[in-house]
């Protein structure tokens, strides 16, 4: 590619913006955040998912919601362009055809004893790896942070096999929309099993995925393997929010 530049995009509490930092810190490449909301350049420093990825070395743009819609427009993009020079651009959540291939490694061997292979779905790039690389026997769910049936086109233009199913019943709302059900729940998985989750992607996930075996939908003996895909950084940011309003925090 050539560039020595990434330039990506995500919101207030985004752990792709926090991820993208980090990585180029430890890799030595420069990072540009586009970050959607204005009002965030005077108060960023608030904000600890923002305030980690400055101090990873990311350069923090913000953008008005209006402008932000337009991120993937070429207008939109040659003004950041001439404002930085040239960059490799990462979509937001960091979805593309090398993502996909990388997520393709998540499965091993001695995963092709398991029936069922569940992950989050954000925007697509980790699923449609696991449906790429999963083996015919198996079956890929994918839990949507979501609402709505766009991903399921997102994900058809990576992935190549029909072997997987986008489970909508538990977004609790949309994306990083929760209640204190959810929460509650967090709390007492991590207590019981010492895993911790996050609200946005991996709580509702496991969440879903024991409800569903509570309803009998699979039957007895079936082998789950649930991918854990991180995103903790952002339980401190959500607790930040549960506390305006007035619900549980999440146990860090």
């Amino acid at each position: 590619m050539g560039q020595n530049t990434l330039l990506t995009f995500g919101g207030a509490f985004s752990n792709h913006i926090a991820a993208t930092a980090c990585v180029g810190r430890e890799k030595g490449f420069r990072t540009i955040g586009v970050i959607r909301g204005e009002e965030l350049a005077t108060t960023w420093k608030q904000n600890p998912t923002l305030r980690l990825a400055e101090s990873n070395g990311m350069l923090l743009h913000f953008v008005d919601r209006e402008s932000y819609r337009k991120k993937s427009e070429v207008h939109f993009q040659d003004g950041l362009r001439m404002r930085y020079d040239d960059f490799y651009l990462l979509p937001e959540g960091g979805t593309n055809t090398l993502a996909v291939k990388g997520c393709e490694a998540i499965l091993t061997e001695s995963d092709a004893r398991f029936d069922i292979i569940a992950t989050a779905v954000g925007t697509g790039g980790t699923i449609a790896g696991l449906i790429n690389s999963a083996m015919p026997h198996q079956k890929v769910l994918g839990f949507s942070s979501l609402r709505g049936d766009f991903l399921k086109k997102d994900i058809r233009k990576f992935a190549t096999n029909s072997n997987w199913e986008l489970i909508k019943d538990y977004n609790f709302g949309g994306y990083a929309k929760v209640n204190k059900e959810l929460i509650d729940f967090i709390n007492a998985f991590k207590a019981k099993m010492d895993i911790p989750l996050d609200a946005i992607y991996t709580g509702k996930m496991v969440y879903g995925i024991l409800d569903m075996v509570k309803k009998g939908e699979w039957k007895p003996g079936i082998r789950i393997l649930a991918i854990h895909t991180g995103g903790l950084q952002g339980n401190i940011g959500m607790n930040t929010v549960l506390k305006k309003k007035n619900l549980p925090l999440i146990d860090l």
